[in-house]
């Protein structure tokens, strides 16, 4: 089956001109079964600069600085406390207090012309946020894979995240949840754009390391055959994504830790919660990215097409992309499972974070302590995944599927929460359980998905494809937190969400399980950038 090309004008080429003839040329769908088999290699520019130490440390310190304490963790607590302070309990009515110790449990603030509980609020900012994170990604999410555009869109959504952590030095009253509920809309999409455009330098910066050219060399010069190269080549990926994950959560240590210096001589003073929300980056976050736009080595994309616009071609490029599948059908089938993978692991996440709030009052000290037990545990098990997967050689998908079967168990605990308040997220023990167990699978999952999608990406398209990636797993929970916050509404019971979220993830991480198989879809990916590239040339 021929590959029928989204239109020349829309397809960036390989980075510059210069690109190295195919060391494998596949055929098309109906070529015999012994071409079929062949091993694709992707092409590789020689204009294309090899990766030096300095800028592989900047990449991993700017995940030193990003890494979520504070739009994933305190803002989200400030925003639900104030609401919740500024509510008042239904079944005593307007003028009570969801804080006092004969509150009913339930807590609603005004909403339009009616009322909807502090829940479904956050639930609702959630679900604002990723239809919001949608629109950026197909938009100019692709238009970063030409020239410099990707470089200073990641400084540009990096800034802005920096001005919605500070800015909430200014919610110090109840009344201000509205505002805080804003700023937490603000920092929570400009956080997960810097994920996704963070994200997409990370093919580029794998294909181009030493260890990596030295090993197309070998295979080039047919010292290693072509099994092995894509084995260690995979290896290479994981290799870098599971450092960057473990700086982000030694980031996120530092940070906490940092915090506990302030929260510790100053646990009854409330304003120490608002400084926490607004000034965490100036000491972590803002000193650990400038590097990575500093040290970055100039990787420019292709020109934008004469006639194009960076706020059109997003969207072309996704319409493009969107045409391909019936040619990278594995690249297709992962993203529409990730898409509802993330929308469940995402909103199990914040239903648990609003159990957590209320059973901890919202306490800071408390979510401090709770965020270090699970960053240990996540930079731990980062490192003890990678151990295993280099000195095993197991496969990148097989340490994936591992990391999805915590994924369905911990929606499925939360269940049990609704038929008895012994089990199910109603203790504090359990909470301290969730965070452990969330660190030792959880981080692994998000570095094995990332490079699971780096393999399933046609070369040279990182950006277009990541894009898409952004919106699966950054952007896919506009259905989850709706759905729930519509749930919760109704019935009045955090845990009566958790069943659509066990189903959700069940469904998804069966499809990645059964349904993807990575190596057909890499040299899917390959073989389909190499055909662009030939319609450009």
């Amino acid at each position: 089956m021929s590959t029928s090309p989204p239109g020349p004008s829309l397809v960036p080429s390989a980075v510059h001109t210069e690109v190295l003839e195919q060391v494998k040329d596949i055929k098309s769908d109906e070529s015999s079964d012994h071409d079929a088999n062949q091993i694709a290699i992707s092409s590789i520019s020689k204009n294309e600069p090899l990766v030096t130490r300095r800028e592989l440390w900047s990449y991993y310190l700017y995940y030193n600085g990003d890494n979520g304490v504070g739009p994933l963790g305190y803002t989200q607590t400030l925003f639900q406390g104030l609401a919740t302070a500024a509510g008042y309990d239904p079944v005593a009515g307007p003028g009570s207090s969801c804080l006092a110790t004969t509150a009913s449990g339930q807590c609603v603030v005004p909403w339009g012309s009616g009322r909807k509980s502090v829940s479904s609020v956050v639930l609702i900012a959630n679900g604002i946020s990723f239809a919001i994170m949608t629109a950026i990604f197909t938009t100019i999410g692709s238009a970063a894979d030409y020239g410099t555009f990707g470089r200073w869109l990641l400084l540009a959504v990096t800034v802005v995240c920096w001005a919605a952590q500070y800015a909430c030095m200014a919610l110090t009253t109840p009344n201000r949840w509205v505002l805080a509920m804003v700023l937490y809309i603000i920092g929570f999409v400009s956080y997960g754009a810097t994920l996704v455009f963070y994200a997409a330098v990370f093919p580029r910066l794998a294909r181009n390391t030493p260890h990596a050219r030295q090993l197309r060399e070998k295979y080039e010069s047919g010292e290693i055959p072509p099994e092995v190269y894509e084995q260690e080549e995979s290896l290479e990926k994981n290799r870098i994504s599971n450092i960057s994950t473990v700086h982000s959560n030694i980031g996120y240590i530092i940070t906490l830790l940092l915090n506990l210096a302030l929260l510790l001589p100053m646990t009854n003073n409330p304003k120490c919660h608002h400084v926490l929300g607004g000034t965490w980056y100036l000491v972590v976050m803002l000193p650990a990215e400038n590097p990575r736009v500093v040290l970055q080595e100039p990787r420019p994309g292709p020109n934008l097409p004469e006639g194009e616009h960076y706020t059109t071609i997003g969207w072309k490029q996704i319409w493009a992309a969107l045409k391909t599948y019936k040619h990278l059908p594995y690249t297709f089938v992962y993203l529409f499972s990730f898409f509802l993978l993330a929308d469940g692991l995402n909103t199990t996440g914040t239903l648990v974070a609003i159990c957590q709030n209320n059973k901890f009052s919202f306490s800071f000290l408390q979510n401090t302590y709770l965020g270090l037990s699970q960053a240990i545990t996540s930079t731990t098990s980062t490192l003890a995944f990678w151990y295993i997967q280099r000195y095993w050689k197991i496969s990148t998908k097989k340490m994936f599927v591992v990391t999805n079967v915590v994924t369905i168990l911990i929606p499925l605990w939360g269940m049990i929460g609704i038929w008895t308040e012994k089990l199910g997220f109603h203790n504090v023990w359990e909470f301290w359980a969730y965070n452990i167990v969330f660190g030792l699978f959880q981080a692994p999952y998000y570095a094995f998905s990332q490079t699971m999608m780096a393999e399933l990406s046609p070369p040279g398209f990182d950006n277009m494809f990541f894009g898409l990636f952004g919106l699966s797993n950054r952007a896919s929970s506009m259905v989850g937190p709706n759905v729930i916050q519509v749930i919760i509404n109704k019935t009045g019971n955090n845990w009566q969400g958790f069943p659509f979220l066990f189903a959700l993830c069940t469904t998804a991480s069966v499809v990645i399980w059964f349904g993807v198989d990575v190596t057909k879809g890499r040299r899917d990916a390959v073989r389909w950038a190499a055909e662009q590239r030939r319609h450009m040339h």
